[in-house]
């Protein structure tokens, strides 16, 4: 019987279990992930080999030189799960192994080190393996080849969970990411960019959704290209063995700090996407360093030096000119990401990127780069969402709608929508669900006045506001206090105040005939 997607998920989940007690939860992927990966790739080699040998009639040998995948002898499942001591050392050479035979996964399976015995026992390691054998991950023994992308999927948002806080740095509710795509509608074809990937579960939802459309499939392949850069070494590798596992062995997922060094050049100029999606790190502080250009030099009374003290340049200088909306202060990454967005976009292109609600107000310079984004007419649309969404924050997020090639009905106006009240509430997360995803983006593609939730708005009444586009002043979510009827009031009072005399006098009464 073909393996479920339900059994693979509960399989996978339980070796998390295995390594409980033995290394922080916030960790468990980067162990698991690695596993699932090398049993995946093991199962297919071997299943690939076999085709070859009975199609072609070749040795085993030369069905082996044939395979996509370069798979050395020291990382074949078989010699691995026969070690008895020292098991950690030798995962650490497979995996070293193999980005060596295979250069796109160079720097993938290294970064976690399954040979340190302060952290894992080789017990531990062999239940691992042991648990991992149980099932196997060829295409043939799979009820779809897309179910264990799905069980990747889910396994993030498990580990997320588990992790709590931790767990925001690589992981973006699906709701979220659900909703986002579906308001900027990538299109077969396309270039999709992700400038802060995390686990690049964006990058797949697109592609997703375009393969639902009538002209997303070309055969098994899904027509898209994806993009992506991510900071974190280790989340931007469970990014590349997500893209393997959905099967998008093309993407283009690049290792390094966005804001600082962009990877993705084209003719020594920032390439350009049709779709930006993103979910950057809510108020990144210290985006950038100031360089010292020079000493200052103070001399005592006497002439002698009393202090030196360093100048510094609080200038930004880029290359590609991407902050030319203004330089958002060093606390707050927020518009950095945003312009660096709207930098790569190509002149009909559109972005989608969550931030936080501090964006919409905050004054000084980020109000002067607001303002000038909403007079060059970019902003599309502002979602407001509901708190408690994302692991790493209980705030409030937005989402903004960026297009460079608005409609004729949009030109000069924001669809802002308040759905601050679209959730299901959760004990220690809320969550955004299929029926609050489509409420928003039927009312968002209405483009049309919905009582206390949507409006679209004049940017002639965005100015009067200062150009501060907190949600509270265009939407009014507030309920109209019910009409008093003064006549009615007046009467009740009287009425009570003559059952409050005739209370009093009966009193009197009964206080009399006891004398008091």
């Amino acid at each position: 019987m073909n393996l479920k997607l339900e059994t693979l998920e509960s399989w996978l989940w339980e070796s998390a279990n295995i390594l409980r007690g033995s290394i922080d939860s916030s960790d468990f992927k980067n162990y698991i992930f690695g596993l699932l990966f090398l049993k995946r790739t093991n199962d297919t080699f071997e299943e690939e080999v076999e085709f070859l040998m009975e199609e072609d009639g070749s040795t085993r040998e030369e069905a082996e030189d044939d395979a996509y995948f370069n798979f050395p002898a020291e990382a074949r499942w078989g010699y691995l799960t026969k070690v008895t001591e020292n098991i950690g050392v030798e995962l650490d050479k497979a995996f070293a192994a193999i980005e060596r035979e295979n250069t796109s996964l160079e720097g993938v399976l290294t970064t976690t080190k399954f040979g340190d015995k302060d952290k894992l026992s080789d017990d531990v390691i062999k239940r691992l393996l042991s648990h991992f054998n149980q099932y196997s991950l060829r295409n043939a023994d799979l009820e779809s080849p897309h179910i264990l992308g799905d069980a990747y999927e889910y396994l993030i948002k498990q580990f997320a969970d588990d992790a709590g806080k931790k767990g925001g740095e690589f992981y973006t509710p699906r709701g979220v990411v659900q909703l986002i795509v579906q308001l900027i509608k990538p299109e077969p074809k396309q270039r999709i960019y992700d400038p802060t990937m995390g686990s690049g579960g964006m990058l797949i939802e697109a592609a997703n959704y375009i393969a639902e459309q009538p002209e997303g499939k070309i055969g098994k392949n899904i027509n898209v290209s994806l993009y992506g850069q991510e900071k974190n070494l280790s989340t931007w590798a469970i990014g590349k063995l997500n893209m393997l596992l959905h099967n998008f062995t093309d993407a283009d997922l690049q290792k390094g700090d966005t804001l600082v060094s962009p990877k993705h050049i084209e003719n020594n100029e920032l390439m350009l996407f049709d779709r930006v999606i993103a979910n950057p790190p809510f108020s990144q502080g210290e985006w950038w360093t100031p360089a010292e250009t020079n000493v200052e030099v103070k001399l005592d009374k006497n002439g002698k030096e009393k202090k030196v003290t360093p100048k510094y340049n609080t200038q930004v200088t880029d290359p590609y000119g991407r902050f030319q909306y203004g330089i958002p202060p060093r606390s707050y990454a927020d518009l950095a990401f945003l312009q660096h967005m709207i930098s790569v976009l190509k002149e009909d292109g559109r972005a989608g990127v969550v931030l936080p609600h501090g964006t919409l107000f905050r004054g000084s310079t980020e109000g002067k780069i607001r303002k000038a984004l909403l007079q060059a007419d970019l902003v599309e649309g502002i979602v407001g969402l509901p708190s408690k969404l994302f692991y790493n924050t209980g705030i409030p997020a937005s989402i903004w709608i960026i297009n460079k090639n608005k409609t004729e009905a949009q030109k000069n106006k924001v669809a802002i929508i308040d759905a601050s009240n679209d959730f299901k509430e959760g004990k220690n997360q809320n969550s955004l669900e299929e029926d609050h995803v489509q409420k928003i983006v039927e009312a968002y593609d209405g483009y049309a006045e919905v009582d206390k939730y949507m409006r679209v708005v004049a940017i002639t009444e965005i100015k009067e506001n200062d150009f501060n586009l907190n949600i509270s002043r265009y939407i009014d979510t507030t309920e109209p206090e019910p009409e008093v009827d003064i006549v009615a009031v007046k009467q009740t009072i009287a009425d009570l105040e003559q059952q409050e005399t005739e209370i009093d006098q009966k009193l009197s009464g009964f206080l009399k005939e006891l004398g008091i």
